[in-house]
């Protein structure tokens, strides 16, 4: 089992998590390690295990917040569903944009078949999905991205980025292949949830910020 997630931020109600790269939050139907493995060990005293508030990608690394309580549960989750957190994403494409910065609203729906599982596309009739961007850096025909997506859909900033900016995240096993051979040029998909916001009434706003990742820095990147 991987070591227990870094805590970024601790309060009677709330925890952020830096969540490593692979580590799902959801038990695999096959097994195996998932954050549900750490439970005990992020009770800190407390009787009741945190929950996942949001979902990362198992790829995925950095902020994740877990509620201490079913009433901040409900709280949190309303935020995340009022757009009212702010959330900051670092990914690394498979190429260079054209533009250095900008808008992408493209509706999101999942598509599923036999030959390729599911996956997300690009669809007028889906549900809408809006993400800003801006170009912190070009090393070697890659580029780092910020993301900061208003919406939450399921893999938003990977269809945004593949759909919005033709380019795919570095890495990306499903949206990668075929799009570009260098899209399979990191061990994993390169996207990391670098911080999180949460505002509250009547107290300081949840805060955190997750360091950038050893894989990012090996391709010469820092958080621009």
């Amino acid at each position: 089992m991987t070591d227990t997630p870094t805590i970024l931020f601790e309060d009677g109600e709330a925890l952020v998590i830096d969540k490593p790269a692979g580590l799902p939050v959801e038990r695999p139907r096959r097994g195996g390690p998932s954050l549900e493995s750490h439970q005990e060990a992020l009770k800190l005293g407390f009787q009741r295990a945190p929950v996942p508030v949001h979902r990362l990608d198992t790829d995925t690394s950095g902020c994740l917040l877990l509620a201490r309580n079913p009433k901040a549960l409900v709280r949190f989750s309303r935020a995340f569903e009022e757009r009212l957190v702010a959330k900051r994403y670092l990914g690394i494409l498979a190429g260079v944009p054209q533009q250095s910065e900008g808008t992408i609203e493209l509706s999101l729906t999942k598509q599923s078949s036999a030959e390729r599982g599911w996956r997300m596309i690009a669809a007028r009739k889906g549900k809408p999905a809006i993400t800003h961007w801006r170009m912190l850096g070009e090393i070697d025909g890659h580029a780092l991205i910020e993301f900061r997506p208003e919406t939450g859909r399921t893999h938003q900033i990977r269809i945004h980025a593949l759909a919005g900016l033709g380019l795919p995240l570095l890495g990306d096993p499903v949206y990668g292949s075929g799009q570009s051979d260098r899209a399979k040029g990191a061990p994993r998909t390169m996207l990391h949830a670098a911080a999180l916001e949460v505002p509250r009434q009547g107290k300081l706003s949840i805060s955190a910020i997750a360091p950038l990742p050893a894989d990012f820095a090996s391709l010469g990147f820092d958080d621009g």
